[in-house]
């Protein structure tokens, strides 16, 4: 399915309302006038709100899917529909805000 491309300035959060930022943009393909994000690199999140007790709350995520036919550098860029895993806590991340000019499928 198309998805409009995330950049390093798209808004993404865990499900428990945690900021998560790519932690190894792609600087040479920008989209406003920003370095796009590829599959195999991890996020960082920081603010999970998921208590401590029973379950930790989400300190990295891992994209499960990006783009098919679009590619950044040999590896799929990421976009607005693509699936996290968040580690330790199992939940998922959202994009909540990204670009609005360049799609991918």
């Amino acid at each position: 399915m198309p998805g409009f491309l995330l950049h390093v300035g798209a808004t993404v959060m865990c499900v428990h309302a945690g900021q998560a930022q790519p932690t190894v943009p792609f600087p040479r393909v920008m989209v406003s006038g920003q370095p796009v994000v590829t599959q195999p690199n991890p996020y960082v999140v920081a603010g999970c709100a998921l208590a401590s007790i029973p379950s930790p709350p989400c300190v990295t995520a891992q994209w499960v899917t990006g783009a098919t036919r679009v590619l950044a550098g040999g590896q799929p860029v990421l976009l607005q529909d693509s699936q996290a895993v968040c580690t330790p806590s199992g939940g998922s991340l959202m994009v909540v805000m990204t670009q609005l000019r360049v799609r991918g499928m």
